[in-house]
């Protein structure tokens, strides 16, 4: 069955569509209703379902004659080391893991923070989490104490699991010290610690309520996997919102294990059994869904890279890993791909591994430009599929659906639509906009299994956030337009949130951060266009009157406040002083314009601008920063 049946099958009857995919999980009670309808556009998936999500996992196959296979390939150029480790030894792990939490009191439904480096033991604490019903948050390793103290006080978990260090390249960051900074600016405090001594730099333990990764598993019983229902939340991810405070995307367990065991096949055309690796981290949505839970899920085998696209050693490092690992399916960011391309842009590093055995790479994370695409189909020869989701989705919205179709590929287009959203282009009013025409990309609801259905603790801000705006819709904050072949191109979002190598970063969090340093009395933060990054961000500052201190001390301090309390995620490099911001008569900032004089395109003079001489001086300031101007129009 070709993509137009299969998609057609869901419009037809999506109640036996998403029955019958959940036949693939295995289910302590099976469901016999898919949707749940909750009222106030908010709908819920196999509610009336139990399972287990690290079951279905790792402990199935195991009963299922893959014990043997590997589980995950650890690969980390950094340290020079790989490791293998098998269904059965990851069971045996997550078991002993799990069995420290439950006898510290951890119990279904309570919450566990898990800030880790790319290593296995990353994948076991979800697991383990997952194993006795507890809630997991990932935070990535490279946040700062205060956004960490943020999470904290958000979902308020019982337990912090972590790593001594990360490792960078040329550089070990020492998490132990974020940790006691966040969990001590944090009103709620965690009951315990379990903490993973690395060997590149070990750390002292806090007396009391810092345990051993391993010494904690001296005489106590290994955990068995507790049954939950089928909403109950395996875990919560936060993303930025654009008032700068998080949002805690939740994911239901059933859902989302239904829907990743069908993409592993049909989007990325992989069969249980072979190596699939996602080069992402644990603290995004990439990481949980297609390095942890889908892969696994599926019965493959899923690689944990720790290393960078460039530098650990050279431009070929993914190649090597492809090659070396037998990866079939390789998924990575535009970014990623853009280093490689200016380290090495005439991919004579590629030309010394063999990667014939690739089927396919995958873009996703942020719009993959067509010269990104165009050279890695050169330099790779294999097809090259840009794909479109979101942390609030799970999994991928519009893709090529590649192991259910080869759909031609459209450059600049991320292709159709898949089973379970229905995308439409909608004007301002809400109303359906024709074919061809730029938009707000907006899903009809219900969504599907896997997406959102709420966020932590915020029933409101989650109707606020995504449905208020279209009723009816879900709203993806993203404007493109579709086709007449029904290709759907995602042009640009739609709000302030800017995206930076892949990581959605609120520019008014920045804000937040400028706006407190004691000289500066206003500021703004822009996404300008970067041909590595997709967007980085550039600060203006309006100093207070008096200041007289040289403005190259305190741009310094604000790029430091903000790698700080943001952390070095935000790339927050480029700032200049001005002496004021372009506003409109009723005093809103006119951040669109000001993103168009930094990235040197035309634009038309907004009509309700206070002052429009004030767009040379930003011009000016701009260039400080080798930022390009255009005339206005």
């Amino acid at each position: 069955m070709g993509y137009r049946e299969t998609y057609e099958r869901w419009q037809d009857d999506p109640e036996s569509f998403w029955l019958e995919l959940a036949e693939d999980i295995d289910w302590v009670e099976p469901p016999k209703q898919a949707l749940f309808d909750r009222g106030n556009d908010t709908y819920e998936w196999y509610a009336d379902a139990k399972l287990n999500g690290c079951y279905n996992t790792i402990d199935r196959h195991v009963e299922n004659g893959r014990a043997d296979q590997v589980a995950i390939i650890h690969d980390s150029p950094i340290t020079g080391t790989k490791s293998h480790v098998t269904f059965r030894e990851m069971r045996d792990r997550i078991a002993a893991l799990a069995g420290v939490l439950k006898a510290q009191g951890l119990a279904k439904g309570d919450r566990v923070v898990i800030y880790m480096p790319m290593i296995p033991e990353a994948i076991e604490a979800m697991l383990a989490c997952a194993r006795i019903g507890a809630v997991h948050s990932v935070v990535f390793g490279g946040f700062a104490a205060n956004e960490l103290s943020v999470r904290i006080n958000d979902c308020k978990p019982k337990a912090i699991l972590a790593a001594s260090c990360g490792l960078e390249p040329g550089r070990v960051v020492a998490y132990k010290p974020l940790i006691d900074g966040a969990i001590e600016l944090a009103t709620h405090k965690p009951d315990f610690c379990v903490i993973l001594q690395r060997e590149q730099q070990p750390c002292t333990l806090t007396e009391g309520r810092d345990l051993d990764w391993y010494e904690a598993r001296e005489g106590v019983a290994p955990a068995d996997c507790v049954p939950v229902e089928g909403n109950h939340p395996a875990y919560i991810l936060y993303t930025s919102g654009t008032t700068g405070a998080p949002k805690g995307v939740v994911r239901h367990t059933a859902g989302h294990l239904v829907a990743l065991y069908w993409s592993m096949k049909n989007v990325y055309d992989v069969e249980p059994g072979e190596v699939f690796w996602a080069a992402s981290d644990v603290g995004w949505v990439v990481g949980h869904s297609y390095i942890c839970y889908a892969p696994l899920v599926h019965g493959n085998t899923t690689v944990v890279f720790e290393g960078k696209p460039i530098g650990t050693p050279d431009a070929g490092t993914f190649w090597r890993i492809i090659e070396e690992h037998d990866v079939r399916s390789f998924f990575t960011a535009p970014t990623a791909i853009r280093a490689v391309k200016r380290d090495d842009p005439t991919g004579e590093e590629r030309k010394k591994y063999d990667l014939s055995r690739l089927r396919a790479l995958y873009l996703a994370g942020e719009r993959a430009d067509p010269d990104t695409i165009l050279w890695a189909q050169d330099v790779l020869g294999v097809p090259v599929y840009d794909h479109w989701w979101q942390t609030e989705s799970g999994w991928p919205m519009v893709a090529n659906p590649a192991g259910l179709e080869r759909l031609p590929v459209k450059i600049g287009s991320p292709t159709v639509a898949m089973p379970g959203y229905d995308i439409r282009v909608l004007d301002e009013a809400g109303q359906e906009k024709p074919r061809g025409q730029l938009g707000a990309i907006a899903v009809r609801l219900p969504l599907p299994p896997g997406t959102l259905p709420t966020l932590w603790n915020a029933p409101e801000r989650f109707h606020k956030s995504y449905l208020a705006t279209f009723p009816g819709y879900y709203e993806t904050g993203d404007a493109g337009m579709i086709d007449e072949d029904g290709y759907i191109y995602i042009m640009a979002r739609t709000d302030d949130v800017i995206n930076v190598a892949g990581h959605r970063l609120s520019t008014g969090a920045m804000e937040e951060v400028l706006a407190g340093h004691p000289d500066v009395a206003e500021c703004a933060v822009i996404g300008a266009s970067d041909p590595l990054k997709g967007q980085t961000p550039v600060g203006f500052l309006c100093l207070s009157k008096g200041v007289d201190r040289p403005h190259e001390e305190i741009v310094a301090e604000c790029v430091q406040r903000v790698r700080d309390q943001i952390g070095p995620v935000a790339a927050f490099k480029k700032a200049v002083v001005v002496d004021r911001l372009p506003k409109t008569r009723s005093g809103k900032i006119l951040r669109a314009t000001m993103v168009k004089l930094a990235d040197g395109e035309d634009f038309k003079l907004p009509a309700t601008i206070d002052d429009p001489a004030i767009l040379d001086e930003i011009s000016v300031a701009l260039g400080e920063v080798g930022l390009g101007k255009k005339a206005a129009s």
